[in-house]
């Protein structure tokens, strides 16, 4: 009778956008309710009118106040009861905590790549008056989903890592939907704290925040579109020998929308497309594996997707059994960083597993039984995320003692400083934007405006520092591992040989000149 969708404003959203316009225009239900930010009405509304439907809209004002406050954080020591540090990436989260910790502070974790039992029992500890637990340090995963009892927010940074329409990486400054969204989560209608409090933890960053606080979220104009699967099928008709990539590259480019929808990027399904085209699979079936919610940077759970599909192929159901053995279960609790980094893979391969079974039963059986680990698993991955400073630690020493050998003359890390361009699309650039982001230090990377970062506040300490010696206080710190140092060392090395002999040359000359030309523009 009644279907709820919350979080209408992620209609918009480039990748994903595309299941909420679904949602909206599929559910068979006589009523549905719609959540989300008030720039969405108009759009909403604007769709309903043309399938004919009645809209009401009801607007709610938030119950408790939330102050700006016109002093930052500034250092850890300043840390109070319901405090939430907001950091954008993991590495932030290990070096904030393991910073809080130090100064004898315990404190909670919450990042997206948590299972949501876990999230939820960090927030349950976060929130017990009786639990000694009395600071949150989280990423934005915070701002959907979870009830928490905060009563200040520290942004740590306001600048956060985005993928922009085109599929193109930059790091630019939060919205302001997205900085509303983790403000408002202090000082919650029904917390302990009768009214919430925002900061930064860098003076520097207050000013821009106040900025992006007091605008006006930017309407959203159009809903998002992914070709579906018949519409796929009907194409292949005509084009038989064409593969499945291909196939929704030539549709996307041949495909006109109005103005109230655009086409979402299909990177990630091309990506699950050409991974999987080898694998002899009916087209429906194909098309169902690429549309699985998967983050394609994992490795092994891409490689586990590779595997289901070819066990699929062969028609073979996929047992409780067979996936217990390919993923090793059952696992221990983890004893560093990377082990529950892999934990939290395995999980999210579960998770695929589960998907996987609502859209082919009878090949993915054993769906109760994948449940029932799972739920093992979450509490694993709880009692690693309770002891993160520990595996932080034990990642360090483990970092440290192979630093010797990994670690070169001829790769002058310690001379490397920061760019102080924005991560966008710079081809020619490649090798020393992977070097400048991984010497970057969690919590100091920052913005004067959108387009430049500013200067860290240890630069110079950084620099004081001899040769090699910033790559040992990196892998001590957990933020360097062996494998990323002999990739860094690698792509330098590449880098210098280019330079030497001229290659990139004439590129980085027209990609200057192109900038030059826009500017003046």
């Amino acid at each position: 009778e009644v279907a709820v969708i919350d979080e209408i404003q992620m209609i918009r959203d480039p990748a994903r956008g595309w299941a909420w316009t679904r949602a909206l225009l599929g559910l068979c239900a006589e009523e549905i309710h719609v959540c989300g930010e008030a720039a969405a009405i108009d759009l909403v509304t604007e769709l309903m009118y043309t399938t004919g439907e009645e809209v009401e809209v009801r607007n709610y004002k938030r119950l408790t106040p939330l102050t700006v406050l016109d002093y930052a954080l500034e250092s850890l020591d300043n840390l109070q009861p319901g405090d939430c540090i907001v950091c954008f990436s993991k590495n932030d989260i290990y070096s904030v905590s393991r910073q809080i910790e130090a100064r004898g502070l315990e404190c909670a974790v919450i990042y997206g790549s948590l299972p949501p039992g876990t999230k939820l029992e960090q927030a349950k500890k976060f929130n017990d008056p009786d639990d000694p637990c009395k600071i949150l340090v989280a990423t934005d995963a915070i701002g959907m989903g979870l009830n928490l009892c905060i009563k200040r927010i520290i942004f740590n940074s306001i600048v956060k890592p985005t993928v922009n329409e085109k599929g193109e990486k930059e790091i630019d400054s939060i919205t302001t939907s997205q900085a509303l969204q983790i403000a408002g989560r202090a000082g919650r209608y029904g917390s302990s704290f009768k009214q919430g409090e925002v900061t930064t933890m860098h003076r520097d960053d207050l000013v821009q925040l106040k900025e992006i606080l007091s605008e006006t979220v930017r309407p959203v104009k159009a809903a998002g579109l992914h070709p579906t699967a018949e519409q796929i099928e009907m194409f292949a008709y005509h084009l038989p020998d064409a593969t499945l990539s291909n196939l929704i590259d030539i549709f996307v480019s041949l495909s006109q929308v109005d103005g109230l929808y655009f086409v979402c990027n299909i990177d990630d399904f091309k990506f699950l497309a050409d991974m999987i085209q080898h694998i002899p699979l009916n087209l429906r079936s194909r098309y169902v594996f690429c549309t699985a919610p998967l983050n394609r940077k994992e490795p092994f759970v891409c490689t586990t997707l590779l595997k289901f599909a070819r066990q699929f192929s062969r028609n073979e159901p996929l047992t409780f059994d067979w996936l217990c053995r390919h993923t090793k279960w059952p696992l221990a609790a983890p004893k560093n960083i990377k082990e529950l980094v892999h934990l939290e893979a395995v999980h999210d391969v579960f998770d695929l597993y589960l998907w996987l079974s609502y859209r082919f039963m009878d090949m993915f059986p054993d769906a109760v039984l994948v449940r029932d680990i799972q739920k093992k698993l979450d509490n694993i991955i709880q009692v690693g995320v309770c002891n993160i400073t520990k595996l932080i630690r034990a990642s360090q020493s483990a970092a440290a003692l192979a630093t010797a050998e990994v670690v070169s003359e001829d790769f002058p890390l310690s001379r490397t400083k920061r760019d102080t361009r924005i991560v966008s699309d710079r081809r020619g650039a490649r090798s020393t934007d992977a070097l400048s982001v991984a010497v970057e230090v969690p919590g100091e990377r920052r913005v004067k405006n959108s387009k430049a970062y500013r200067s860290a506040t240890r630069q110079e300490d950084l620099k004081s520092h001899g040769r090699g010696s910033l790559a040992n206080r990196l892998l001590r710190e957990g933020l360097l591992t062996q494998e990323m140092l002999r990739q860094l060392e690698s792509e330098w090395q590449d880098q210098h040989r280019n330079s030497r002999y001229g290659l990139g040359s004439k590129r980085d000359d027209q990609n200057s000149s192109k900038e030059t030309g826009k500017k003046k523009k």
